[in-house]
């Protein structure tokens, strides 16, 4: 009898094991076909339980690995922050927040939302959400339990300085913008200044509605450093912003893909007047989209240190569980047909990243261009090189002035932001009587030395420890640092940013430098309206 049922076990497997053998050549549906039988085998047979989420995920991010470096799989609670950061918004209650000692604690509400529209204010302490004691929340739950359908309904409890007794708030949700465009603002009368933190669906109107503000300006300066790309489309667009109808912006090609062109639709808005874009290594994808086009078109000058180099454009797909793949489907040039996807080898990321992260040998990059690689631009005939990220016109050394590893652990600890906060928990009075505009704020206000003090002496709580050689090194860029911080929870990001190009920025130092200089700099023969 035993010997019956275990022939009748074996029965499905050895009636698949005695077909006539394939060969496995390359055909994909042959090969989906094979591995759709090694899982079913899998699942039939093997002795232990098998967590079947965890495995297919993990032979997805094989997979994935084992091609270009760029190509990722996202898992379905990824998904959620990701499609919201790129959507431009989502639903809300309208705070900035951290998490303090355990506590929950409003940063900043966000002008015209709901939390503001109630009267929730700057450092209130949330300490229940619909009932429920939020004392001890992680970070990352935080807006699992703040946020929801728009429409929907919140009660929060918090605790607020001088008041006896805890406030109750009820709160209705509502669509929260998540900008793009960090700071705009008119550095001189005649010099506007833009930064844009990533290309997502409202970059191109924020842009917009930023020049539109700015008057008249004979200049602009956008800042793309550490603007790590995003929708082509907003790249398109905002590279038409700068170029007459008809230009080409960028041009893609691929294996099951068809080459495209994308051409500026329109004459764009700021096609006259002056352009410098800076860049750094941190700046990829569309923003080396976008600056390479104004290169090439000889539009505008780039000013800082080569752009990261990623020239591989990703296509998401959706899968059942809500999670979703990001394949590379196709490489994009620039105008002049310029790769500017860095080298790679297929199944070594680590090396990919890691020839990143060495690339700068004291301050300076230590690729060069390739003579193999070099172009002309398409008006004036300059040289530009390609084939590892944009090469900027005006190179700008990567500035160590003022770095230190006791700087570094200060902020990696959340010490300087930890400081700041406490710092206006106990004086945002005073500084808001004291400096009714951020004009009096910035040429008034000063970091004292007591601050720095306390400063020091809360890093010691948090375990850095006291450095004297590192602090008198960095000492003037922490103080800017926290004085940014201030303007920033005071106004806005624009008024930290503001704070923070005023001082000790290379690259925007040299931007103005060029323009005050712009018809008798070499660098910008050719360079004007088209």
């Amino acid at each position: 009898m035993k010997r019956i049922i275990l022939i009748l076990c074996l029965l499905p497997f050895v009636g698949l094991s005695q077909r006539a053998p394939r060969s496995a050549g390359a055909d994909p549906a042959l090969q989906l076909q094979k591995f759709n039988q090694f899982y079913r085998y899998l699942n039939a047979a093997y002795v232990d339980t098998i967590n079947n989420k965890k495995l297919i995920e993990e032979a997805i991010q094989k997979v994935l690995s084992e091609l270009d470096p760029h190509s990722a799989y996202i898992s379905a609670e990824d998904m959620v922050p990701v499609e919201e950061s790129f959507q431009g918004s989502f639903s809300g209650i309208g705070v900035e927040f951290n998490v303090l000692n355990d506590t929950l604690l409003v940063v900043n509400t966000i002008a015209g939302g709901p939390s503001e529209k109630v009267g929730v204010l700057p450092n209130d302490r949330i300490v229940a959400v619909d009932g429920e004691s939020v004392i001890g929340i992680k970070q990352a739950r935080v807006p699992k339990v703040l946020r929801g359908p728009k429409g929907s309904v919140v009660e929060i409890e918090v605790l607020r300085k001088g008041e006896p007794e805890p406030l109750h708030f009820r709160i209705v949700r509502d669509d929260i913008p998540l900008n793009t465009v960090d700071a705009a603002y008119k550095i001189d009368d005649k010099t506007g200044y833009i930064k844009v933190n990533r290309f997502a669906a409202t970059t191109m109107k924020e842009v917009e509605d930023a020049y539109g503000k700015m008057d008249k300006i004979d200049a602009l300066i956008l800042d793309l450093r550490g603007n790590g790309g995003g929708f082509l489309d907003q790249a398109v667009k905002l590279g038409n912003f700068f170029l007459p109808e008809g230009a080409t912006i960028v041009s893609t090609e691929g294996r099951l893909v068809p080459p495209e062109r994308f051409l500026a639709p329109s004459n764009g808005v700021y096609r006259k007047g002056k352009v410098i874009v800076l860049i750094d290594e941190s700046s990829a994808s569309a923003s080396e989209i976008v600056a390479g086009a104004l290169q090439d078109w000889d539009r505008g000058l780039i000013i800082g240190r080569r752009s990261f180099g990623k020239g591989l454009v990703q296509r998401q797909f959706p899968l059942v569980d809500g999670s979703a793949v990001r394949i590379t489907v196709a490489r994009y040039h620039t105008p002049t047909g310029r790769v500017i996807q860095r080298p790679f080898e297929k199944g070594n990321q680590e090396a990919y990243y890691k020839d990143f992260l060495k690339r700068f040998e004291n301050g300076k990059d230590s690729l060069k261009a390739v003579d193999s690689l070099r172009y002309t631009t398409l008006r004036s005939g300059r040289t530009v090189y390609g084939g590892g990220g944009i090469y900027p016109d005006i190179y700008v050394p990567m500035d160590t002035t003022y770095y230190s590893q006791y700087w570094s652990k200060l902020v990696r600890r959340g010490v300087i932001s930890e400081f700041v906060i406490q710092y206006l928990d106990r004086h945002r009075s005073e500084l808001q009587r004291t400096y009714p505009t951020f004009e009096k704020f910035q040429n008034s206000f000063e970091v004292s030395p007591q601050m720095m003090e306390q400063l020091v002496a809360l890093g010691e709580k948090r375990d850095v420890a006291s450095d004297s050689k590192g602090l008198q090194t960095s000492e003037p860029a922490i103080k800017l640092q926290i004085k940014a911080l201030i303007a920033q929870k005071l106004w806005g990001m624009t008024e930290y940013f503001r704070v923070i190009n005023s001082e000790n920025d290379p690259e925007l130092e040299k931007a103005l430098e060029v323009l005050r200089n712009w018809n008798e700099t070499p660098e910008t023969d050719g360079i004007g309206d088209i």
